[in-house]
């Protein structure tokens, strides 16, 4: 159990927390949101003990361990991958480096003998090591890098070959592997494909201990947390229910607190009337002075500001033929890498007799393995590398926008958000620009911000904004959720269903997917297979788990 009474936290003049509380009981998987900057990545700091509160108390069960699963990996560099993950279950492997030294010693003629204090010393190591499944480590180390994409082939390769994005996996795995009591995991999903989600959606669900996790995939939030907690305001406040009840309930909540403020605002007008009528009269005198200490005692509804959203809104474009894109025996392969062999260079197969249409209004969710050529189709598509084989040709009047998830790559660091978006739109007037930056969520200053001091989700934003406000009859989207929060995952959705064009997709966000697709395309083993209904009917036809 872990408990916080009454903290404070502030930055100076700005105050995160103010007497806000937080209880985690036995078994509780509690799902944490919040508008960003609210102060929740504080408040997994605060648990971890790596921040101070200003005051208040925290406590919890002695020998209480937490995993801490941040965004911040730090540095990784002098192990394996298998190695970095098992260094990361504390204490147990730690255990088992002091048992191979003294198994090592008592294998070794050469050797000074153990004594009695040694072998003491290796009886209490044993039997704490057997205590935390510590000879079962590196089969549970192996097992989740392989449930997050790292095969056993790369097990052995070091840390500083990863990308950022398989180093996360790798900081992942580390905190599932030491099986805490307490885990907190802050976007535990950012960089794992669909394939993994599903898996360490399975392992928490299986996970004995207590969880508090942050996650902008709601399906993944739902399926997992019974309980939500809301930080906002300064306050950390509990619902009894998934995210699903916790929108409902917090929607009731609100009305009823509005209701409440206007009830108060209403008396406060009548004894302001009272007191200002009668305030020159004598005979009023303790009256009025009774009416002004009541007003003082008050304790005064606050309402707390809306939380900002994107407002998308398309631009119009002409309709395009019926035919939006014909893919006929597409194959695509890459050259391998190294040297080529006896002058001739290898290649990699992604994908080889794709054949399919693409029909004006179709939404299509573009599913596949991690690795199956769902990103390269798209780029074939867009004309961003050539096939090849085969061919897709695009239809008539179409006009494709094309969002890749290393679009924000190429925005120019020096630049501001004004002039990216201004470039793709040059005849557009200033309020215009402005106005659709505004509905990014980039009003006033914010519009002159540098892109090289935006966050990924800013810099993601900044992209939708450009590629929206061109107008396009055909959105390829690769994606477009990554970085983004659950607010604006749900306004960018809801502006796709009313986009009147034609739509593709690769999401590993199966709640988009699921209220999105009307068309599925799944690439397996190099070929097209097409599932002529939503997200759930290709669920259903195929007996996927996601």
């Amino acid at each position: 159990m872990l408990k916080l009474s009454g903290i404070r936290v502030a930055y100076g003049q700005r105050i995160i927390f103010d007497n806000a509380d937080f209880l985690v009981r036995p078994g509780d998987k509690i799902a944490l949101v919040g508008p960003n900057g609210a102060g929740k990545s504080t408040l997994f700091r605060i648990i971890a003990g790596e921040e101070s509160i200003d005051a208040g108390t925290i406590s919890s069960d002695p020998g209480t361990v937490i995993g801490y699963f941040s965004q911040d990996v730090g540095e990784m560099s002098g192990r394996t991958a298998l190695e970095e993950v098992l260094a990361g279950a504390g204490d147990v492997y730690e255990i088992g480096k002091k048992l191979s030294e003294l198994e090592h010693r008592m294998g070794d003629p050469d050797a000074e003998p153990l004594s009695d204090s040694d072998m003491d010393a290796y009886g209490e190591l044993q039997s704490a090591f057997l205590h935390r499944d510590g000879y079962n480590l590196e089969t549970r180390a192996e097992s989740v890098l392989t449930g997050l994409g790292i095969g056993p082939d790369r097990f052995g390769e070091p840390v500083e070959h990863f990308s950022g994005g398989w180093k996360m996996r790798i900081a992942l795995a580390r905190i599932l592997v030491l099986e805490p009591d307490l885990l907190l995991m802050d976007e535990p999903t950012n960089h794992l494909d669909v394939e993994s989600i599903v898996w360490l959606e399975s392992w928490l669900r299986d996970f004995k201990g207590d969880l508090v996790m942050t996650s902008h995939d709601r399906d993944f939030l739902t399926r997992l947390c019974p309980r939500t907690a809301e930080v906002a305001s300064g306050a950390i406040t509990m619902y009894s229910g998934d995210y699903d009840f916790y929108l409902r309930e917090r929607e009731i909540r609100r009305e009823q607190l509005v209701a409440t403020y206007n009830r108060q605002q209403a008396q406060f007008a009548k004894d302001e009337e009272f007191i200002a009528k009668f305030a020159a009269r004598a005979s009023h005198a303790a009256l009025v002075q009774s009416r002004i200490k009541a007003l003082e005692k008050i304790e005064r509804v606050s309402l707390p500001p809306d939380p900002k959203t994107m407002s998308v809104q398309f631009v119009s474009c002409p309709r395009s033929g019926d035919q939006v894109v014909v893919m006929k025996d597409l194959a695509k392969s890459w050259p391998k890498p190294g040297a080529a062999k006896n002058g001739e260079q290898s290649f990699h197969s992604v994908f080889s007799g794709l054949s399919g249409i693409v029909n004006r209004g179709d939404r299509i969710a573009l599913t596949g393995v991690n690795g199956a050529g769902k990103s390269t189709l798209l780029k074939t598509i867009c004309g961003e590398t050539e096939p090849t084989g085969g061919s897709a040709v695009v239809g008539a009047s179409v006009k494709l926008g094309y969002f890749s998830q290393y679009s924000s790559d190429t925005l120019r660091p020096d630049r501001t958000i004004y002039e990216e978006v201004e470039e793709r739109i040059p005849l557009a007037t200033v309020g215009a620009i402005r106005g659709i930056l505004g509905a990014f969520l980039f009003s006033g200053d914010d519009a002159d911000k540098r892109i090289s001091s935006l966050s990924g989700g800013e810099k993601s934003r900044v992209m939708l904004a450009c590629m929206l406000a061109v107008p396009v009859n055909f959105l390829v989207l690769d994606e477009p959720t990554n970085h983004l929060d659950i607010a604006s995952r749900e306004v960018l959705l809801d502006a796709l269903t009313r986009f009147e064009g034609t739509l593709m997709i690769v999401s590993h966000d199966r709640y988009f997917l699921r209220h999105l697709a009307n068309r599925v395309f799944e690439i397996d083993h190099g070929r097209l297979n097409a599932y002529e209904g939503n997200y759930q009917y290709y669920l259903d036809k195929t007996g996927r788990e996601y």
